[in-house]
């Protein structure tokens, strides 16, 4: 049977020597099948990379037909919001702890990949966020998400006010400590934190989570992603909003930010046989089954 992906990229985890050894044997692995395989150079040094080449992951997208993370879930983040504008699928193999995202553990590594490389696979599409950071109504920045865009006090310590409309609809203003706008993905990551909803990762929604509201009858609330989500900052210093946790921009009063949903999915590779539940209980530490 001929293999579905023939340009492979893989990718691991900055800060961890120990998993360029896991990279180098997967590469050995799926050149020795056939495939071109391509790694990060931030992933691996030329040395050790030998014969397969290294690109820049910016180029990944333009490069590959599939990228593999071997790492946690937040290298999975910084790679999606790269590979969506390519609609470029994307496989996590875990690097230890269990992950949302990283689903494959290291020792099935060789066999899941195989069989996914031979068609073999459950695909999940999952949606991300593009917002816009509009100041004196001139748009100075735009970024995209996969778990969540938030909103947040700054140093200073104070809260933060602001309001909020969906699809220009005056939904309430807030005084907290922000606001988390998230993906289905992004569910279980601050939001879930901050006493928001678990969504399945396949639900087309965003949730909107408060972070220690002023008032108790602020609650989160979940709308349909073909919303568009407008914050606006009325009162607050040093405020900024973030995306993903990776990257963010200082806000000033009476700046908005609009949050839609971004045009394309990204689409994650899981084994056949994954099951989201089996993830939560585990991930979670929920209560096995009585019987």
């Amino acid at each position: 049977m001929e293999r579905l992906f023939k340009h492979v990229c893989l990718v691991a985890r900055h800060s961890k020597p120990a998993i360029v050894t896991s990279l180098l044997q997967l590469a050995n692995h799926l050149a020795n099948a056939g495939a071109t395989v391509l790694i990060d150079k931030d992933s691996a040094s030329p040395q050790e990379a030998g014969e397969h080449p290294l690109i820049d992951r910016n180029d990944m997208g333009k490069l590959a037909d599939l990228v593999i993370v071997l790492g946690g879930d937040g290298t999975m983040l910084s790679i999606a919001r790269l590979l969506a504008p390519y609609r470029v699928p994307l496989i996590g193999i875990n690097q230890g702890r269990l992950g949302f995202m990283t689903d494959i553990p290291l020792h099935e590594m060789l066999d899941s990949v195989d069989a996914i490389m031979m068609g073999e696979f459950l695909p999940e599409d999952r949606i991300l966020l593009q917002a816009s950071l509009v100041r004196e109504d001139a748009e100075i920045a735009k970024a995209l998400a996969f778990n969540d865009v938030v909103f947040s006090r700054g140093s200073m310590g104070s809260m933060v006010e602001f309001e909020v409309f969906i699809d220009n609809q005056f939904v309430y203003s807030q005084r907290s400590d922000g606001l988390i706008v998230a993906t289905p993905t992004g569910s279980t990551a601050y939001s879930l934190a901050s006493g928001g909803p678990i969504l399945h990762p396949t639900l087309q929604a965003i949730a909107l989570v408060p972070i220690c509201p002023q008032s108790l009858s602020n609650r989160p609330i979940v709308v349909n992603d073909s919303c568009e989500v407008e914050f606006m900052l009325t009162r607050g210093l040093d405020a900024r909003v973030h995306f993903d946790g990776q990257s963010h921009c200082d806000l000033m009063e009476m700046d908005r930010v609009l949050i839609r949903r971004y045009r394309n999915p990204l689409r994650i590779l899981h084994p056949v046989g994954y099951n989201y539940y089996d993830m939560l209980r585990h991930k979670l530490h929920w209560g096995e089954r009585l019987l």
